[in-house]
This record gives structure tokens, sequence and C-alpha cells, in this order.
């Protein structure tokens, strides 16, 4: 679901950002992701999707605000397995912030091309054994880059 640009303007962040809120009334706390436009866009799994009884396509009610606390991002298997084999970046990885280890996952899992990823996985492990603790030079709303975006709406089947 790609927010209205009003809702995403009052966001702390035009990158990532964890929200509490209630959608159709059902409370719910999670990431909402940059959308490349300026804006953001929520993730509604089933599970939080039935309990909102609500289908694809249905128009919602959807209200958020910042949580108080940043959630944490699952490390990728790649990444994981490179940080347990360089511990002065996996002890500098443990001491940054939940939105900064958020910001150095999503640009490795922008790249496009397996040799890309693969790179940006050693050149992280590089940078925070040297004590970078953010990716520089990542545009982290995907504006710019157009290296993120809100994937594309699925077909609703018929009722």
């Amino acid at each position: 679901m790609v927010l209205p640009a009003a809702a995403s303007a009052r966001l702390p962040t035009r990158g990532s950002t964890t929200v509490e809120g209630h959608l159709n009334g059902q409370p719910f706390r999670a990431v909402l992701e940059p959308d490349g436009q300026k804006s953001h866009w929520l993730k509604v799994d089933r599970k939080l999707r039935e309990a909102a009884g609500a289908e694809v396509g249905d128009t919602v009610v959807l209200e958020i605000r910042p949580a108080a606390e940043e959630m944490e991002a699952k490390v990728p298997a790649d990444l994981r397995k490179a940080l347990a084999g360089a511990p002065p970046a996996k002890a500098l990885w443990k001491d940054i912030t939940p939105v900064a280890r958020r910001d150095w996952i999503l640009w490795i899992t922008s790249a496009r091309k397996p040799e890309t990823r693969a790179r940006r996985v050693a050149n992280a492990c590089d940078m925070l054994a040297s004590g970078k603790k953010r990716v520089c030079c990542f545009d982290r709303s995907g504006f710019y880059s157009k290296a993120l975006g809100a994937p594309e709406a699925a077909e609703s089947s018929p009722r």
C-alpha cells in the first residue's frame, strides 16, 4: 500500500522508518519503505490484511505514527556470513543503530546484479571494520538513484 504524499510528508525521514498504527482498527507495527517518489509504502501481509477484514483492492482506514523505537531489520544470510568472518566489522555492526543497520542492508539488497551485491557485502565489511558507521552516498529515499520503489500491485482475484 503506497501512502498518500501528505501522510508520508509528516514522517521523520524519506527513508525507511518504523511506525505503529491501525489498519481498519487492527493494531500493527511495521517498517515503511521508501517508494522512490518521496513517499513510503507499507507491506500489508496476509495476516494483517485478514485481521483487518480487508481484501486486495479494498479502501481501508490507515492510522499511523512514528514508533518510539525502530524495528530491527532481518540480516540477509550473505551479510550475516560475511560479518561472522570479519570480527571487527561484526563488533561495529552490533554497536550501530537499527536505522544504520537497515541502511546498510538496504544498500546491499538494492543491488540489481548478484556480483554488485557480493561486492557491496565485501565493501560493507571493509567499511565497518575501518570504523564507518553509515554507508555514504546512498540515497535512502530512492528518489535520485531510482534503486528503490514500491512493488507493483498484484491483480486481485474475483470475489
